[in-house]
């Protein structure tokens, strides 16, 4: 079938022309004559998602993952990472179980990537909105017990911790994506947890030891590191649009856009929760009665059209939402738009709102 396309990115380079799909995959771009209308790019992926559209994934049964997929494919999503905040241990066994499901059962909506566990590693002094009392010094044989409950695909770390540093080189050893997050790493020790195979940082600038000229900690290093991807959540909230873009700029093709969304995300201002704590949304922010940000509720595309408007082109800033996170995860099979490649892509309109989303060529939103 033909897309209908005006363009599409290809490679980071804009090409006119229509977009050719067979059998799923992309046959052919630059096909003339040319669509009527959008430009097709890469599907965008979210890494880091708490929940969206009522739906908290620490709660969520497959119907609550349908819903939640719908509501993502509406924002040009394509694939996503469920991510569960640090909870009581026992906790983890249901959502595991109701995301290794989906996982394995693709039903033609946005993919299941596997989980991010965002704890309970973390460092007692950056808790962010995670509930101290769920926070664990990193246990070997407890790490184990939570991989081996279901698809965890990623895991946060404070390398600091006793026992930090031997983690993340068995976790990644193990093929687990290990992100630096909540964490009061100095320098050394930041190098020292990305030479034994973390991948990345979890939210630059949020919940981790603050930048110093003399003191960069994890944030410092992350953006330097030509191995670290970094992780951003730009909503305007967590990040000024100046530090924002000042991070893009120092880790370039590096820089992945994330959401770190919560259940209220498309929905209405108001009271609602993020991992059994009360959070409240108000005026573009969650967080915390004392304050204190937990989670967003931007959208990838809105995240998208954030980083254009403080500067990156459209193609580094589809980059961010799509190839940096396909690259960091290891799925070649996404983040790209090339003839042979699966045709997970999203179609923008001329002010960068998806008209389109299809995963495996098949049409999941339509506006």
């Amino acid at each position: 079938m033909r897309l209908g396309v005006e363009a599409a990115l290809v490679g980071g380079e804009l090409v006119e022309g229509d977009v050719t799909i067979v059998d799923g995959a992309v046959a052919a771009v630059a096909v003339q004559p040319a669509g009527p209308v959008g430009t097709a790019v890469p599907g965008f992926i979210d890494l880091h998602i708490n929940g969206v559209a009522g739906v908290d994934f620490l709660t969520a049964d497959v119907a609550g993952y349908r819903r939640a997929a719908g509501a993502l494919a509406r924002t040009g999503v394509v694939a996503f990472q469920p991510t569960f905040v640090s909870s009581h241990i026992d906790a983890y066994a249901a959502p595991l179980a109701a995301a290794s499901e989906v996982a394995a059962a693709p039903d033609g909506r946005p993919l299941v990537l596997g989980v991010h566990l965002e704890g309970p590693f973390l460092s007692p002094l950056w808790p962010g909105a995670h509930d101290p009392a769920h926070l664990r010094t990193p246990d070997r044989a407890l790490a184990d017990r939570l991989i081996s409950g279901g698809p965890v695909r990623m895991m946060t770390v404070a390398p600091e911790l006793p026992g930090g540093l031997d983690l993340v080189q068995r976790l990644a050893r193990n093929g687990v994506v290990v992100s630096c997050g909540h964490s009061d790493a100095d320098a050394p020790t930041a190098h020292a947890a990305f030479d034994r195979g973390a991948g990345a940082i979890t939210h630059v600038h949020n919940a981790h030891r603050r930048w110093r000229p003399r003191d960069p900690g994890v944030g410092g290093v992350a953006l330097v590191r030509p191995d670290a991807t970094v992780q951003a959540i730009v909503d305007g909230v967590h990040l000024a649009p100046e530090a924002a873009y000042a991070a893009f700029l120092a880790a370039g093709s590096r820089f992945c856009l994330v959401t770190d969304d919560i259940e209220a995300t498309m929905l209405d201002p108001g009271e609602y929760e993020l991992g059994g704590r009360s959070v409240q949304v108000r005026d573009g922010a969650v967080r915390l009665r004392d304050g204190t940000l937990a989670g967003s509720v931007v959208t990838m595309d809105e995240a998208v059209r954030n980083l254009v408007a403080s500067g990156a082109s459209l193609a580094a800033a589809v980059h961010a939402a799509s190839t940096a996170p396909a690259r960091l995860i290891g799925r070649d099979d996404l983040g790209s738009l090339r003839p042979g490649a699966p045709a997970h892509l999203t179609v923008l309109d001329e002010e960068l709102r998806p008209l389109r989303t299809l995963v495996g060529g098949v049409e999941v939103f339509a506006r």
